[in-house]
């Protein structure tokens, strides 16, 4: 299931053992090689500085209730990982960036994305299109198969056409399937079809 980024932020993560809320999410840690949120940021009663991340390998669950862990014990150091500790020192914030197409046209920021929730695999940017492209269409959802390179100031996509293309395509799609619970089914019937004379 697809999740907005947005939706991270407060999500209260679970312990097994105790039932109990062991923090909420403050922000995720996503690494811009791969575009994987690798761990979460987190605060709360339970939470401190010395085991403040939670890797996302540790997450059992992640639903509408929240992220279910083991327990405490699955938070880390930020130095304890040294993925993550490089990550968190590049300091790299996916909301905001610039996003430009290959031939350098701007498309706007990265107002917020999507991810999948058992992976935590960003598959979608949303961009918040410049005031004078905003009149037409206010945002614009791109594929991360739409992007070619992500900098620390920008992320870079394919050309505009093709990217409004791929959005054409996806929202122009019509299902081209019968119901079979439906008694009668006007208009499907092949065209060679003849009522039988009696």
């Amino acid at each position: 299931m697809l999740v907005t980024g947005s939706n991270l932020i407060n999500t209260p993560v679970l312990s097994v053992q105790t039932g109990n809320p062991v923090g909420f999410v403050s922000a995720p840690i996503i690494d811009p090689d791969s575009l994987k949120i690798i761990a979460f940021q987190l605060s709360g009663p339970l939470v401190t500085s010395d085991a403040s991340i939670l890797d996302a390998k540790s997450v059992r669950e992640y639903s509408s209730m929240g992220m279910v862990i083991d327990g405490v014990d699955d938070l880390v150091g930020p130095e304890d990982i040294v993925k993550i500790s490089k990550i968190l020192a590049l300091n790299f914030n996916l909301i905001g960036l610039k996003v430009e197409t290959k031939k350098g046209s701007k498309l706007g920021k990265v107002l917020d994305y999507t991810f999948t929730d058992n992976d935590f695999v960003v598959q979608q940017i949303i961009v918040k299109r410049p005031a004078i492209k905003a009149f037409i269409d206010p945002e614009l959802t791109i594929s991360r198969k739409e992007i070619v390179e992500i900098t620390d100031y920008k992320i870079i996509v394919k050309d505009e056409e093709k990217v409004l293309k791929a959005r054409a395509e996806k929202e122009d799609f019509i299902p081209n399937f019968v119901n079979p619970f439906r008694e009668k089914q006007p208009g499907f019937a092949p065209t060679d079809y003849k009522e039988s004379e009696e």
